[in-house]
């Protein structure tokens, strides 16, 4: 019986040499990432960089995609933008030159935009090498709205959705009564402010904003002044779209400040924002987000776990599901499509539903905008209600509310353009 389990052994070890060795002679399908690698924000493009990976692994485990010219293996290649506009446009000429067909970015709104008009303009000058934008987390509206194009999806919730999401929570928590708005002051912080406004003066009009404050978008070493001028107005509730450190600094000020205000937040989940918080977070920080490891069940923890065993350094502990779910809804496309023809791919994405043991996402077609259940959660100490802990820090998010993807789902005014 012994040698009989080796010999299966040896068989299946073969057999999976054979198949990596059949998938790599094939050349790659490479997926070009425009993202801050370096830089203020450069923890934030390398959590990226993490889950895409892995999500990459994981199709090229079972033989990579399947097109007309046989299996191929997808390969990640890594384009350093710095978090600038200018830089970014500049890695996307050097993509294109290397021929690459998918652009996958979204750390940046403003970025998202200048990429969405460039590759407008390259697709129509150069019809026979276009390209497809898979955008991760660059959520203003505007995107799949009145600047939307057939060649952008969107495979985050827009701020107008994660909105939504924190003001039906709000709506309920009746000690909230004085909110202080604070974003970093470009195009996705100003959307964010904006849809506060309007959701707030909807469903809370009793509530009263006390401030509405922009700031630099990563330059900002000391959050003081800002705390110190939340603590004057009164404030017992922050909303702020910020991300990375911006977001971390604000809330380690907070803590040191001695502000006791709630912090409704898009992104205080991570990238060091609940251990900078600490036990001042505890009960007072809430994140957005399609998924959180807390969410419960077998198969939403293994796929947490399986992360964790890749990635088991806690500063690497930042998952997005909605990254990797990309790349497999990227994987089907493709595969429905046989090419990586930008349209042809393009068409098969904008019919695509995702469906796994503990998440359901779909594509709508008309404005190519992903709609998914979201979680509204909140951070407290790791224990029996929350039992996997964020970045080592010994606190985690417990859900709070789960909106189905209808509850979420918003009009779209985009009249899209198709070839």
């Amino acid at each position: 019986m012994k040698a009989g389990s080796n010999r299966l052994r040896w068989l299946a070890g073969s057999l999976l040499l054979a198949v990596s060795a059949a998938v790599g002679a094939q050349e790659p399908i490479r997926l070009g990432m425009i993202d801050g690698l370096s830089g203020p924000f450069a923890n934030a493009g390398e959590a990226v960089v993490r889950n895409l990976r892995i999500a990459i692994d994981r199709v090229n485990a079972r033989g990579g995609v399947k097109t007309a010219e046989g299996q191929r293996p997808l390969e990640l290649v890594t384009f350093d933008s710095k978090g600038n506009v200018d830089e970014s446009l500049i890695q996307f000429r050097a993509l294109v030159d290397k021929r690459i067909p998918f652009v996958l970015q979204g750390n940046s709104s403003a970025v998202a935009g200048a990429l969405v008009a460039a590759i407008n303009r390259h697709n129509a000058r150069q019809p026979d090498a276009r390209v497809l934008f898979l955008n991760y987390s660059a959520v203003d509206p505007s995107l799949t709205n009145e600047n939307c194009s057939f060649w952008h999806f969107r495979f985050d919730a827009s701020a107008d959705m994660r909105m939504q999401a924190l003001t039906e929570v709000i709506r309920e928590d009746r000690a909230v009564r004085r909110v202080y708005l604070i974003d970093q002051d470009y195009s996705f912080g100003h959307q964010v402010a904006r849809s506060a406004r309007e959701m707030l003066a909807t469903k809370r009009p009793d509530i009263q904003i006390v401030g509405d404050e922009f700031h630099p978008i990563g330059k900002i070493k000391d959050f003081a002044p800002y705390v110190a001028k939340i603590k004057a107005s009164g404030a017992d509730a922050v909303i702020t779209g910020n991300w990375g450190n911006d977001l971390t600094l604000m809330v380690k000020a907070a803590r040191e400040g001695g502000l006791r205000a709630r912090f409704y937040t898009f992104y205080g989940n991570g990238l060091g924002a609940p251990a900078a918080m600490g036990d001042a977070g505890v009960g007072q920080v809430l994140a957005v987000a399609e998924w959180h490891p807390n969410v419960g069940g077998a198969a939403s923890d293994a796929f947490y776990q399986q992360f964790r065993a890749r990635y088991p350094d806690p500063k690497d502990d930042y998952v997005h599901l909605r990254m990797q779910m990309m790349v497999e809804m990227l994987a089907r496309a493709i595969e429905q499509a046989g090419t990586t023809d930008a349209v042809r791919v393009a068409r098969a994405l904008e019919q695509m539903r995702y469906v796994n043991d503990f998440h359901e996402a779909t594509v709508r077609p008309d404005d190519h905008q992903v709609l998914q259940p979201l979680y509204v959660s909140v951070m407290e100490k790791q224990g029996r209600a929350v039992r996997f802990d964020n970045e080592g820090s010994g606190y985690g998010f417990r859900t709070v509310r789960k909106l189905k993807a209808a509850q979420t789902t918003l009009p779209t005014t985009c009249r899209m353009e198709r070839p």
